[in-house]
């Protein structure tokens, strides 16, 4: 077997792989209230992935500095999703991602422009976040029906991400660490849920799963900040346990402290 055609049964392993899971992950979105459903559309379902692949092809120093590139990026995810949850009510689904997507492009563009180093980063996620939980905390609640499970729309939630995983791992043997990690948190997860939902059940019911998907960013911007600090000294397989492992023990405080009566 040659190494091309070994790369490219790989690569569509990896897509395989990575559709099932962010179809499973989707899946439980969709059939929750609007916290849970947020909590679930930021876990690192598609940067997962991702990282782990870009782990296989590129040292823990490479994933390290993509690491910081995802952290800065974080608070652009946020605005994206407030977008999606002022929008939802007001427009159709198509109009509504649309839009998110071209401000999240936009931020996107002019946070690539920056050299960030990990204090930068953590800074700009400490002063935007609680900016962003103060705005979106009017527009979380939202009752969501429960409807019968379209397998259409799974299948095309697990193949935009597939897409994106594979456009990552090519365009990653061509650009840096930081372009790198700026692609990995492209929203196509939350972007497809909230274009299914809206149609679904709603655009207020959308909209609400996408503000509270803004208290689960804290726990994706911990875990990037945890990648960054373990992944060299403890391998590059340490270091994304233990950061998908601070990403769910968030989500899991969050909703323990939610059952507790804690505001959150």
């Amino acid at each position: 077997m040659t190494p091309a055609l070994l790369f490219w049964i790989s690569l569509l392993l990896k897509m395989a792989v990575t559709a099932g899971f962010v179809a499973a992950a989707s899946l439980i979105a969709e059939r929750s209230g609007p916290l849970v459903g947020g909590l679930v559309a930021t876990l690192p379902v598609s940067a997962g992935p991702v990282y782990v692949f870009l782990a296989l092809d590129h040292p823990a120093g490479f994933l390290a500095d993509s690491a910081v590139a995802s952290l800065a990026i974080n608070p652009v995810i946020a605005a994206f999703a407030l977008a999606c949850a002022y929008l939802g009510p007001r427009h159709g689904r198509v109009a509504s991602v649309l839009a998110a997507l071209a401000l999240w492009l936009v931020l996107a563009v002019v946070v690539h422009l920056f050299a960030w180093t990990v204090f930068g980063a953590v800074l700009f996620n400490v002063v935007t976040l609680p900016l962003c939980l103060f705005l979106a905390r009017p527009l979380r609640e939202a009752t969501i029906p429960r409807l019968r499970t379209r397998w259409s729309d799974i299948a095309a939630r697990g193949a935009s991400v597939a897409l994106l995983v594979a456009a990552v791992v090519l365009v990653s043997a061509h650009v840096g660490p930081e372009a790198t990690g700026i692609l990995a948190l492209f929203p196509i997860v939350m972007s497809s849920i909230m274009f299914i939902l809206h149609g679904r059940v709603g655009g207020k019911a959308a909209g609400a799963v996408m503000a509270s998907s803004v208290t689960g960013l804290i726990g994706l911007a911990l875990g990037f900040l945890t990648l960054h600090f373990a992944v060299v000294p403890l391998g590059s397989a340490g270091g994304l346990l233990l950061a998908l492992a601070v990403t769910i023990a968030w989500s899991a405080l969050v909703l323990l402290a939610k059952r507790a009566g804690v505001p959150v």
